[in-house]
């Protein structure tokens, strides 16, 4: 692909980006994308034919990235708080930075759970994987939990802020982005902390 094409695609895909986050994928238009952008709406179906194919395409990108994470933690040799705090701090700037993406994989599961562990497949992400040698780890730190409830509970504390951002918003901060963003950040530290302390209790 050319430069140029190239140059052209990124700036679809960043621009596709912002609006999604504000507009959500239902109220995403492909003229707002393509406005955003700088090109008109024939060149950008030219690139991505529908606005699905554009999701897919950052989703692809975000999941990506997560495979990456995935990796990188399973291969830092450090112990099981430091590879929490690396897989929460990393989570949850993933979240800030992808607010759409909680609420899009849900509804995606719902939709179409084939095509989002297609994606995962593709991403690299596979359980067994991941979950075999962080059960020989927590067995090698002499906690007695199961990998499997390890990691729900890890994601119910990271994913669920921020799918219900706008409420918690609303209820706990008065409407105040900037307070509700502040408090996303805290909780990188606070859910460390409790796992931490909910870890001690199946220590052997």
């Amino acid at each position: 692909m050319a430069e140029k094409e190239i140059h052209t695609e990124d700036k679809i895909i960043e621009a596709a980006r912002e609006v999604f986050i504000e507009k959500g994928m239902v109220g995403a238009r492909m003229q707002e994308i393509a406005d955003k952008a700088g090109i008109n709406k024939s060149l950008l179906h030219y690139y991505f034919r529908s606005k699905e194919k554009l999701f897919d395409a950052i989703l692809s990108q975000v999941i990506g990235g997560i495979g990456s994470m995935f990796g990188l933690m399973m291969h830092e040799d450090v112990n099981i708080e430091n590879k929490l705090k690396l897989f929460i701090n990393t989570y949850i700037e993933v979240f800030q930075k992808n607010p759409f993406l909680p609420n899009f994989i849900l509804n995606e599961i719902n939709r179409n759970p084939d095509g989002i562990m297609v994606l995962f497949a593709k991403a690299k992400i596979e359980p067994k994987k991941f979950f075999d040698p962080l059960d020989k780890q927590l067995k090698a730190e002499g906690y007695s939990i199961h990998p499997q409830d390890f990691m729900i509970n890890i994601l119910s504390m990271t994913i669920f802020p921020v799918a219900i951002k706008p409420i918690l918003e609303q209820l706990l901060f008065e409407g105040d982005e900037k307070q509700s963003g502040s408090y996303l950040i805290s909780q990188k530290e606070s859910v460390l902390t409790f796992m931490m302390n909910a870890l001690s209790g199946y220590k052997i």
